[in-house]
C-alpha cells in the first residue's frame, strides 16, 4: 500500500493511494485508523486497511490531489546518516578503503518536516542552503538490540525526504543540528510504500533533478551500511519506536554538478525520485515580508 495523510475540512485523516484504471485514486482510511503511525503500528488495523482498499478499487472515488496531502506521518525521532554512499573510484582501486568504521548520525527535529507539496521558506540570511535526496525507513514496531539478520522485520516501510541543509550553520559547529533543523526542512512523502510493496532496499536507485538536470543519480547497492545494519546500530543505543524514521544518507552529486553548483535560491525546485516509490518535489521561497507598522495618528504616543 501507499500510506498517505490527507487534509480534510474536518482534519488530517490516514489514507491509501490505490491504482484503478483511471489512475491514481484516494481511499479515506479515516474509520479504520486514527493515523497512518496507528495504521503501521498495528497488523490488525493494516489489514482491515488493505481489505478496505482491495474493496474499494472499483468504486467511485476521490481523485487523489497531492496538494491535499500531509506528511505521511510526524516521527517521534527521526535519524539521519551523514556520509553512506561510496564515491566512484578509478579501476583497481579498493572502494572500501575509506569507509568509516561506524555511521555518522544526526537528528532532525519535529518543526522541520513538511508535506510533499509545501513549499520550503529558505531562512533570512541563509546564502549556502543545500538539498539532499535519500530513502528514508519507516519503522514499524519497537526495536530495541536487534539483529542484523532480524532488523527487517521491523521496518513498516519507505518513503522519500529532502534531507535540506544550510552548509553555512554546518560549517560554524562540530554538530550539524543548527544546519539541519530550520523549520521545514525536512519535507518527506508523498506516501509511505509499505515493505510488503516496496523494493528490495538495497537496490534502488537514488537521482535528483534540479530544474531539469539530474545532478545526482546512485544506487542504495553502493552504500557502506546497509538499511538491516544502521536499525542494528542503532537499536543498540536507543528503543526505536513505530513511526520512527532512519533516513539513510544521500550520494555525492555527480561531477558537473559539482562544479555548477550553486545554492538554493526562491523559485529553485528540486525533484528526489527513487525507483519503486514514487517522487517528492520541493519548491523554495522567499521568507514572506514582515508587515509594515501602520503610524501611529498625530497626538498619540
Amino acid at each position: 500500500m501507499r500510506l498517505v495523510t490527507h487534509r480534510t475540512s474536518s482534519g488530517a485523516r490516514p489514507g491509501a493511494v490505490v491504482r484503478t484504471a483511471d489512475g491514481d485514486r484516494l481511499v479515506d482510511l479515516g474509520d479504520v485508523a486514527d493515523g497512518v503511525s496507528a495504521l503501521i503500528a498495528d497488523a490488525e488495523l493494516l489489514r482491515a486497511a488493505r481489505a478496505r482498499c482491495a474493496s474499494a478499487v472499483d468504486a467511485d472515488l476521490p481523485v487523489l490531489v497531492l496538494g491535499d496531502l500531509d506528511a505521511p506521518l510526524v516521527p517521534g525521532k527521526m535519524l539521519c546518516l551523514g556520509y553512506n554512499y561510496r564515491g566512484h573510484t578509478p579501476d583497481g582501486v579498493d572502494p572500501t578503503a575509506n569507509d568509516p568504521e561506524h555511521p555518522d548520525v544526526f537528528v532532525k527535529t519535529p518543526n522541520t518536516f513538511a508535506g510533499p507539496n509545501d513549499p520550503v521558506v529558505i531562512p533570512e540570511g541563509a546564502d549556502d542552503v543545500d538539498y539532499e535526496g535519500e530513502l528514508a525507513v519507516v519503522i514499524g514496531t519497537r526495536v530495541q538490540n536487534v539483529s542484523v539478520d532480524d532488523a527487517l522485520s521491523h521496518v513498516a516501510g519507505f518513503t522519500i525526504l529532502n534531507d535540506v541543509s544550510d552548509r553555512a550553520w554546518q560549517r560554524r559547529q562540530s554538530q550539524w543540528a543548527l544546519g539541519k533543523c530550520s523549520d521545514g526542512f525536512a519535507p518527506i512523502g508523498p506516501w509511505i510504500v509499505t515493505a510488503d510493496e516496496a523494493p528490495d532496499p538495497q537496490d534502488v536507485l537514488v537521482e535528483v533533478v534540479r530544474d531539469g538536470v539530474v545532478t545526482v543519480s546512485q544506487s542504495t547497492s553502493t552504500t557502506i551500511f546497509s538499511v538491516a545494519f544502521v536499525i542494528s546500530h542503532l537499536s543498540r543505543v536507543m528503543t526505536l519506536e513505530p513511526g520512527d524514521i532512519v533516513s539513510t544518507g544521500t550520494p555525492q552529486k555527480l561531477a558537473h554538478a559539482q562544479a555548477d553548483h550553486r545554492p538554493l535560491a526562491p523559485g529553485d525546485a528540486v525533484t528526489v525520485r527513487i525507483s519503486g516509490l514514487g517522487e517528492l518535489t520541493t519548491t523554495f521561497i522567499a521568507p514572506p515580508e514582515s508587515p509594515v507598522a501602520e503610524p501611529l495618528p498625530e497626538g498619540t504616543a
